[in-house]
């Protein structure tokens, strides 16, 4: 039977689906007691891959303990059946979400940042029934245009780490994600079809300021680009 005053878990990564799920959660009042960090060593179906490393600095500026996950190596690009691999993956942040409700004596639930991926959430809802845990995921299905609206509005500082689809170039490294670049995501998605907020991973972000923040996290770092896709090299992270 679940406790409803468990403490909660937020799967967290520092981008901006994950950051916005934990504010969202911390807002309403539910007790996120841990951040958990899955590392994946390569490609991966379920999680959120570049600079997972800078979700500690994020961790300690919203003020919440951090668990990081490192699985046993696993990559995307080499499975043969996404299926299998999507629950391989998870094993291993299930695992460590049983011990802390063993820790604990139960999880009242779990934060998800899922905008539109049925693949990942519909594992994370089984994931969390077999917990006997709550699942929280205010991204499920919102409008685009209007869920990256309100974390601008909310005061986020979005910072874009990755990219990797035809229309974004390498002058989208490092850019903020704010009105002007929504405004060009929306060309973008009318002429390439570039989704708004990246959920088909035609970019990922890292949060360096939000109101769920005590201290902005300052960036250093070298772009990378690959002819069609490039990242952030993070080179340097400090708390201002």
């Amino acid at each position: 039977m679940r406790d409803d005053d468990a403490p909660w878990v937020s799967l967290f990564s520092g981008g901006k689906d994950s950051s916005w799920a934990l504010y969202r959660a911390l807002e309403a009042g539910h007790p996120v007691e841990r951040l958990v960090t899955v590392h994946p060593d390569g490609d991966s179906y379920m999680y959120h891959t570049p600079a997972t490393h800078l979700a500690d600095l994020a961790a300690e500026s919203v003020g919440i303990e951090l668990l990081d996950v490192h699985p046993d190596e696993f990559d995307a690009a080499t499975a043969t059946d996404s299926g299998r691999q999507g629950d391989a993956e998870l094993e291993p942040l299930e695992a460590a979400v049983r011990a802390l409700g063993e820790e604990w004596g139960g999880v009242g639930g779990v934060t998800a940042g899922a905008v539109e991926s049925e693949y990942q959430t519909s594992r994370i809802r089984a994931m969390c029934d077999r917990l006997d845990a709550e699942l929280f995921a205010p991204l499920w299905q919102e409008e685009p245009r209007g869920l990256a609206n309100a974390m601008l509005d909310a005061g986020f500082e979005i910072t874009i780490l990755q990219v990797a689809a035809y229309g974004l170039d390498e002058s989208w490294l490092g850019r903020t994600l704010d009105a002007d670049a929504l405004a060009d995501l929306e060309r973008l998605n009318d002429e390439y079809g570039v989704h708004i907020l990246g959920e088909g991973g035609e970019f990922e972000t890292f949060v360096v300021d939000g109101p769920h923040m005590d201290q902005r996290i300052d960036l250093a770092y070298e772009t990378v680009w690959e002819g069609d896709r490039g990242h952030l090299e993070i080179t340097d992270a400090t708390l201002e």
